[in-house]
C-alpha cells in the first residue's frame, strides 16, 4: 500500500492514459495487470470508502499488454448516501492525473431480449433517470438518436474489435441508469423499454457525463448478471448478481485486456 504523495509520484512517472472503473463484483476482474502503486478510496482526495459488497475500494496503479492503466477496484453510488459531486469524485481524481480515456464497466439487468444473464453489452448511449421526475421524460428518451452519444464511437469500435478477438460479437445498446438501492418494477422496466433501453443499473451515467465534460473520451461495458424485473424468474438479489458476475470475469478480463493493448 502506497502513501498518496508515493502514488501520485508513481503516476507521474508512468503517465497512464487509461483509467479503468471496475462495477460490482469485478474489483479481482484484471488478473494479468502487475501492480505497481495502489491506495484506499479514503486516501485519494474527494473519495470515500465504498459501501457495497463486491466494491473493494482501491484505486490501483499498474500494467496491462504493455500499457499504464489506473484502475478504480469498486465505484461509489448516489444510493448509499453519497452527492453526484462525490460520486463522480474517482473521475474528477483520474482526470487530475492526466488521464485521457475512460473505460467503466457495471453490472446491469438486460431488458433487451437478445442479452440474457452472461452476456457482455457494450454501451453506445445511455438514458438517465437519476433525478426526481425523470420517468416525465420517456418521450424525449425515446429520440436518443436527435442528440450526439456522450460515448465515444472510436472506443465503443474498439471494444468490438476487442471481442471478436476471442469469439464474441457483442451487442452494443442503450444503458438505463436509475438510483437504486432497491431494484425497478416490472412496469418501470416497461417504461424504460418503451423508452429504448437495453439495459438496466445503478451507476455509468453520470461519471460518463462528467468525464465528457472534463474532456475524457469514455467508453462502457456492461456485465448482464440477470433479466430485470417482470422479464425473468425468482426475486432479484445482490448476491446472486455477484455469483453471475464471478462466472463472466475471464470473458471481461480478456475483453478488457484486448481493448486496452488497441487504445493509445
Amino acid at each position: 500500500m502506497s502513501s498518496l504523495r508515493h502514488f501520485t509520484d508513481e503516476v507521474k512517472r508512468v503517465g497512464p492514459k487509461i483509467a479503468i472503473v471496475l462495477g460490482s463484483g469485478q474489483s479481482s476482474v484484471i488478473s494479468s495487470m502487475t501492480e505497481l502503486a495502489s491506495i484506499p478510496f479514503v486516501d485519494a482526495p474527494g473519495l470515500a470508502a465504498p459501501s457495497v459488497a463486491g466494491h473493494s475500494g482501491q484505486i490501483v496503479l499498474g500494467t496491462l499488454a504493455g500499457k499504464s492503466i489506473l484502475v478504480f477496484q469498486g465505484r461509489l453510488h448516489f444510493y448509499e448516501g453519497h452527492s453526484w459531486e462525490k460520486v463522480g469524485s474517482p473521475v474528477r481524481f483520474a482526470a487530475s492525473l492526466g488521464v485521457k480515456k475512460l473505460l467503466l464497466t457495471n453490472a446491469a439487468g438486460g431488458i433487451h431480449s437478445s442479452i440474457g444473464p452472461g452476456s457482455l453489452m457494450i454501451v453506445r448511449d445511455h438514458i438517465s433517470w437519476q433525478r426526481s421526475g425523470a420517468w416525465r421524460r420517456c418521450e424525449l428518451d425515446r429520440n436518443l438518436e436527435n442528440r450526439p452519444s456522450p460515448y465515444s464511437s472510436k472506443l465503443t469500435e474498439r471494444l468490438r474489435v476487442a471481442g471478436r478477438e476471442f469469439g464474441e460479437d457483442l451487442l452494443a445498446g442503450v444503458y438505463a441508469a436509475v438510483t437504486g438501492p432497491c431494484y425497478e418494477t416490472p412496469a418501470e422496466i416497461r417504461a424504460l423499454r418503451s423508452a429504448g433501453a437495453d439495459a438496466v443499473g445503478m451507476s455509468t451515467a453520470h461519471e460518463v457525463e462528467l468525464g465528457v465534460e472534463l474532456g475524457l473520451e469514455c467508453a462502457a461495458i456492461s456485465g448482464i448478471t440477470n433479466k430485470a424485473a417482470g422479464l425473468g424468474e425468482g426475486v432479484l438479489d445482490h448476491g446472486d448478481v455477484l455469483h453471475v458476475m464471478s462466472q463472466m470475469r475471464d470473458r471481461l478480463s480478456r475483453l478488457i485486456e484486448a481493448f486496452v493493448r488497441r487504445t493509445d
